[in-house]
């Protein structure tokens, strides 16, 4: 299960703080799977990858309310924690970067930190998608604005970098993802490049 973090509502679409959600209509789009099943508190679609059940779930309370939708999918569909990613935006990352991780603290990120009380560990595979800071807006006013028209397009490549790591985890494993994906070289691997 690919869950994708977020705030629901037209007012917030496009915005930096919904990088989870755009990884997620990313991966909808490219694996024909439709995510409008109300449940749980989020929207979710079921489809499969490689042989292997996909869900794909975006909870449809507040960032920081994420936790219960996450936790009760999880027990619902009897998964170990193995079985789940998070993905989020995440300011202290440059724009364009991503980042995957097998456990570690929410780093400030609110849903995520909603998500890991909820489960009670900090052994949760999480994948943040790099947002960077303002520098002049205080975090929680600029994670809600659009991203200017140059950072546009690195916020672009990193929501299909990101689609590309989960289906990367999906078939290899959270240490492969990681070892494919988490460097800061320029030249980030392409989706065909995908063994």
């Amino acid at each position: 299960m690919v869950v994708g973090l977020g705030n629901p509502g037209a007012e917030y679409e496009g915005t930096r703080h919904n990088a989870g959600f755009m990884v997620i209509d990313s991966l909808a789009s490219a694996l024909g799977i439709k995510v409008r099943k109300r449940k749980f508190g989020g929207v979710l679609g079921e489809g499969e990858y490689l042989d292997k059940k996909l869900i794909l779930l975006k909870p449809c309370q507040y960032m920081n309310r994420s936790g219960q939708v996450a936790a009760t999918a999880v027990g619902f569909y009897r998964l170990c924690l193995s079985e789940l990613l998070v993905v989020s935006d995440d300011i202290a990352l440059e724009p364009g970067r991503i980042r995957i991780r097998a456990r570690g603290s929410a780093g400030g990120q609110k849903g995520l930190a909603d998500i890991l009380e909820r489960l009670g560990t900090d052994e949760v595979n999480r994948l943040r998608v790099g947002i960077g800071q303002s520098g002049v807006q205080a975090s929680e006013d600029y994670v809600l604005t659009r991203p200017s028209a140059e950072e546009k397009p690195l916020l672009e490549a990193a929501i299909d970098k990101a689609r590309d790591a989960v289906l990367y985890w999906i078939e290899f494993g959270i240490d492969e993802v990681m070892n494919r994906f988490n460097f800061y070289g320029e030249d980030l691997p392409d989706a065909d490049e995908r063994a």
